[in-house]
């Protein structure tokens, strides 16, 4: 199996994409710890898998964080792969923003994804990190500023993970989804307007993005780090 003596953190991993690499890991053999701002929705997540524990987690409180890896250390030994998948997403144009929404997202989407490397680089057993970014980092629509930027910025923390962390043996790429079949998807207010419309066709599923999530934190990617993988069906190639 791809990820077997592998013991992963997934962030948002209650639904949609975090579910589905909670559940591809598990198969490939990898001890799970789902961890979500859900607790109770993660737990019955994490009945249905192999080896898997759940925990309550805002990844926007380092404290939190903290709690949260030493709760992988104390349930499975120790944690050598973290998918920062844990998102957030508002839609407002940039004159209606307030400090409050910029701090709410960047909290979420970006800082998160730090505190859980940071928490893998200080513990010094290499490891490998996949953070979950979006086609928004690169091309985006209006009215989701915050979201477009922190993900931007998550591509950034990406390829300086992996300049500081090659000496201690830790990876890190990044995913950008395109359209995946998720409630995320389906409540964007762009798409329920016309504003925005989706060829059926360009529209993924989270088995998708797991797939390539397994993948990059498996030892058959141990020559690639610092990559931005597009698993999007080629919409950023249209745009």
């Amino acid at each position: 199996m791809l990820l077997k003596d592998k013991v992963a953190i997934v962030t948002g991993a209650a639904s949609g994409i975090g579910l589905a690499v909670a559940q591809r890991l598990a198969a490939e053999g990898a001890r799970v710890v789902l961890a979500d701002l859900d607790a109770a929705k993660a737990a019955t997540a994490a009945q249905g898998l192999a080896s898997a524990a759940a925990v309550g987690c805002d990844v926007s409180r380092p404290d939190a964080v903290e709690a949260a890896c030493a709760f992988a250390e104390r349930t499975f030994g120790a944690f050598d792969v973290v998918v920062n998948n844990a998102g957030l997403m508002t839609f407002a144009p940039l004159v209606d923003l307030d400090e409050a929404a910029w701090v709410k997202v960047l909290g979420v989407d970006l800082l998160g994804a730090f505190y859980f490397t940071k928490a893998l680089l200080r513990r010094g057993s290499g490891g490998a990190v996949v953070n979950i970014a979006s086609v928004h980092a690169v091309e985006t629509t209006a009215n989701v500023a915050p979201y477009a930027a922190a993900k931007a910025a998550l591509l950034s923390l990406t390829r300086s993970t992996a300049i500081e962390g090659k000496s201690a043996g830790v990876r890190a790429n990044a995913i950008l989804p395109g359209a995946i079949d998720t409630p995320m998807l389906w409540s964007n207010p762009n798409l329920k307007s016309g504003a925005e419309v989706l060829d059926p066709a360009d529209v993924g599923k989270p088995a998708d993005i797991a797939a390539a999530a397994a993948f990059l934190a498996s030892d058959d990617a141990a020559f690639i780090t610092g990559a931005a993988l597009n698993v999007d069906g080629g919409r950023l190639a249209k745009l």
